[in-house]
């Protein structure tokens, strides 16, 4: 019996391995070029001002405008998906987000600008659990936990490659257009043809994969059924996704992922701004000085991985990282350009790592009747931190000619995420929903 087991084991392994080794750079690189799409608009922002008159509280607006879309569309494109496979409809959404992001190279007014950044968060609406629920389709459940790792990290390095990659290609000219619409053009081009890619590479099917021999697509279909059965046995009916709310603990999930987001996106969107302060340098400077913050925070990133794994408490490493993450806001606040910069420095370790160490809390805690919504609601949800954050920063700029105040507001939001960290639980639990026949499975 143990020879057969092991053959079985060995070829899982094996099937698994390949499977990471063929989606996963690309699902990498779709990353990146989802992340600068979405956020190169923040070196792109003084140019607009300048050449089509975008004021500071219609960038902010504007820039914030994404997260709407991306928060109303997010949960139907998730079901979208589930109806049409992951292959097709990763993409969709490739080729729809490349194809508006393009677009934004002809905004020529503030009603423009605030459609597009709308459209370009419907359009992209959907991508993270997609890519969740193609490693749910093709990989076991403890493979799933590795790759979505590396996915997630691959955020920090996209972070690190907007800046110079942006900052370079503002200084494209030709063809009577300027360097940021070149930007525009060209970084939307990518993904278009990125869209293209992925439809070659990806496999709606386990058996379409030709990279993968007959006995290990057996052994991987037969494998995931198995899960699949086990999982539909224990969890019974599907769980509304508006009745999730009904769980505290969700609801804290949520709340504490808009805290983090809102930090990382004021960041985002505002950070080139502050670089731009110091004086005298070029948009590719600026985007080499961008990169500084999220190549320190890749560092602490790891090191907090390191230390939450060998310490286990989860709860006090994200307080923690919140508690740093607000002491550089509050510094940051600073008159002196060059200390502001090297505050909001330190408070990317802060924010950044606040944002790996936040995942594994809401997966440990849920069982798998509720894990993929939850998934969903708690990135929609909680992206919505990207408006508030720059929507609100532009008001301020637009008004008081400072963004000191939202910098304080954002020290504080983190402080108090921080204390309601150890509130949050990561153990499993289903007593949300045992007293609920329908979840229950009861008929």
């Amino acid at each position: 019996m143990s020879a057969p087991a092991n053959a079985y084991e060995d070829l899982l392994e094996s099937a698994s391995a390949k499977v990471l080794r063929h989606v996963l750079p690309l699902f990498l690189i779709m990353f990146i070029a989802n992340y600068i799409d979405r956020v190169n608009v923040g070196f792109a922002g003084a140019h607009m001002k300048a050449d089509i008159g975008l004021s500071a509280a219609a960038y902010g607006f504007g820039a914030g405008l994404f997260f709407v879309g991306y928060a109303i569309f997010e949960v139907p494109s998730n079901i979208l998906m589930q109806k049409y496979g992951a292959r097709a409809w990763l993409t969709r959404i490739m080729g729809t987000w490349g194809v508006v992001a393009g677009a934004m190279a002809f905004v020529h007014s503030d009603t423009s600008f605030y459609v597009l950044r709308f459209l370009l968060g419907v359009a992209e609406a959907g991508f993270f659990p997609g890519v969740i629920y193609y490693f749910a389709q093709w990989l076991p459940q403890k493979e799933r936990g590795k790759a979505a790792a590396v996915f997630l990290a691959g955020s920090a390095f996209a972070s690190v490659l907007s800046g110079p990659v942006t900052g370079a290609l503002l200084s494209v000219r030709g063809l009577g257009l300027a360097g940021w619409q070149w930007m525009f053009l060209i970084e939307g081009g990518f993904s278009i043809v990125l869209c293209g890619v992925s439809w070659v590479l990806l496999k709606s099917r386990i058996r379409d994969a030709h990279w993968l021999t007959r006995d290990e697509q057996g052994a991987l279909e037969t494998y995931l059924a198995r899960e699949q059965a086990e999982r539909e046995a224990a969890t019974g009916a599907h769980v509304p996704v508006l009745r999730l709310l009904r769980d505290p603990q969700i609801v804290l999930f949520c709340f504490l992922y808009f805290a983090i987001q809102l930090t990382i996106y004021a960041a985002t969107f505002w950070l080139p701004t502050i670089i731009r302060k110091m004086g005298g340098l070029s948009d590719f400077q600026v985007g080499l000085y961008n990169a500084i913050p999220w190549m320190i925070a890749i560092v602490a990133m790891y090191c907090f991985a390191l230390l939450s794994a060998k310490y286990r408490f989860q709860q006090a490493w994200l307080a923690v990282a919140l508690v740093i993450a607000a002491c550089g806001l509050f510094a940051s606040t600073s008159s002196d350009p060059v200390f502001s910069f090297v505050a909001i420095c330190f408070s990317a370790i802060g924010f950044k790592a606040a944002s790996s160490l936040f995942w594994p809390m809401p997966q440990g805690y849920l069982d798998t009747r509720v894990a993929a919504g939850v998934i969903a609601l708690i990135n929609s949800l909680g992206n919505l931190g990207g408006f508030v954050a720059p929507a609100t920063f532009g008001y301020l700029q637009q008004h008081t000619g400072s963004i000191t105040g939202g910098l304080y507001g954002l020290g504080v939001t983190s402080l108090i995420a921080a204390a309601a960290a150890f509130l949050a639980r990561n153990k499993p639990s289903r007593r949300a929903f045992a007293d609920d026949p329908v979840h229950s499975g009861a008929h």
